[in-house]
């Protein structure tokens, strides 16, 4: 499951975008991938691993929730759609 949102310039800061992943890994977990930064700048990737899918999902859901809150938009997802 894959969501890709920005969140649009305000004054002089650049627009943003923040990629979040959900995926197996190859141990029976999952991977949570936040890739963010600036667009067309450099971004940075942090991962975060877990041993059952619903913690994973419910951690994604709330990283998501958190970044719409912030002004950020949806632009692209893949898998499960968010509500």
């Amino acid at each position: 499951m894959r969501v890709f949102l920005q969140q649009p310039a305000r004054g002089a800061d650049p627009a943003r975008y923040l990629q979040l992943t959900l995926q197996p890994d190859l141990f029976g977990g999952w991977e949570l991938l936040h890739e963010s930064g600036p667009l067309g700048g450099r971004g940075k990737l942090r991962r975060e691993l877990y041993l059952q899918q619903d913690q994973a999902q419910a951690e994604f859901d709330k990283a998501r929730d958190a970044h719409l809150h912030r002004g950020y938009a949806i632009t692209y997802a893949s898998g499960d759609t968010p509500p």
